[in-house]
C-alpha cells in the first residue's frame, strides 16, 4: 500500500509541481499562499500556482487552512529529492556534508601530522585527494539535478 502511494507521488511530482514542492520545502515560513508561490516561481498566473498547490494537496503532501494558505504535512523523498536535505531553509545536496568533511580532513592532515615523503603519508594524501575529488563530483552532479 505504501509502495503504491510512493509510486503515485513520484509519478505526479514532476515539472512545475516539483518546483512548487521544492519551494515549499525550502520556505522558512510555516504556510504559503497562492500569490507568493506564483511570484516566487515566476508562474504566469495565480491559477497556475493554485493548480499545482491543489495537486500537492491531492497527493496528501499539503493541507489547506481556513485562510486559504497551504501547510506542509508530509515530506517525501522520491526521485531527485532523495539527494537533498533541508538545512535552515535551504535545500542542499546530501553529499555536500561528506565533501566538506573530506576536504577538512585533507587540509588538517599536514597540520596534525608532519608531512614527509614516507609511504604512509603519500598513501594518505592519495586516498584523501581521491575521496575529496569523488565526493565533490557527486555533490556537483546532485546540484545540477535540482528541479529549478
Amino acid at each position: 500500500m505504501a509502495e503504491d502511494r510512493e509510486r503515485v507521488v513520484e509519478s505526479e511530482l514532476k515539472g512545475v509541481t516539483l518546483r512548487v514542492y521544492w519551494h515549499i520545502l525550502g520556505s522558512k515560513k510555516q504556510a504559503v499562499g497562492v500569490r507568493p508561490v506564483q511570484r516566487a516561481l515566476g508562474l504566469s498566473s495565480p491559477s497556475v500556482a493554485l493548480h499545482h498547490l491543489e495537486k500537492l494537496r491531492g497527493l496528501g503532501l499539503l493541507e489547506k487552512d481556513s485562510t486559504g494558505e497551504y501547510h506542509l504535512i508530509e515530506q517525501v523523498k522520491v526521485g531527485v529529492l532523495q539527494n537533498f536535505v533541508g538545512v535552515l531553509g535551504f535545500m542542499l545536496p546530501r553529499y555536500l556534508f561528506y565533501s566538506t568533511m573530506f576536504t577538512v580532513m585533507l587540509a588538517l592532515y599536514p597540520i596534525i601530522y608532519r608531512p614527509d615523503f614516507s609511504t604512509h603519508n603519500i598513501m594518505a594524501f592519495v586516498f584523501g585527494i581521491s575521496a575529496v575529488a569523488v565526493s565533490w563530483s557527486e555533490t556537483w552532479r546532485a546540484w545540477r539535478l535540482r528541479p529549478f
